[in-house]
């Protein structure tokens, strides 16, 4: 599978800075279908680092929220914890 499809988007939240910084960790927003070895396998061919390990949580959609005339609800997400290799880096929005 390519890995474009199953990368969709790097998460930055204060939570995913922390985790690169303590852990060397850094957090993806996935493809619902995608497991923990097609993850890795897509950040590994995208970015030339190596990972040590992949955790996966899904991310359960919101309840029904009124959004101006219509109603309707967020939708759920799956997101990747990925750890790399001690002295890899994957470089995205530094010095931003």
């Amino acid at each position: 599978m390519d890995y474009t499809k199953i990368l969709l988007k790097p998460m930055v939240t204060e939570k995913s800075t922390y985790c690169k910084e303590a852990n060397n960790q850094v957090v993806f927003c996935v493809a619902d279908r995608a497991n923990k070895l097609e993850v890795k396998q897509a950040v590994e061919e995208a970015f030339n680092v190596q990972v040590v390990n992949v955790n996966v949580v899904r991310k359960k959609a919101k309840a029904k929220k009124r959004f101006g005339r219509t109603l309707g609800k967020k939708g759920g997400f799956k997101k990747a914890y990925i750890q790399l290799k001690p002295g890899h880096k994957i470089e995205y929005f530094e010095g931003v």
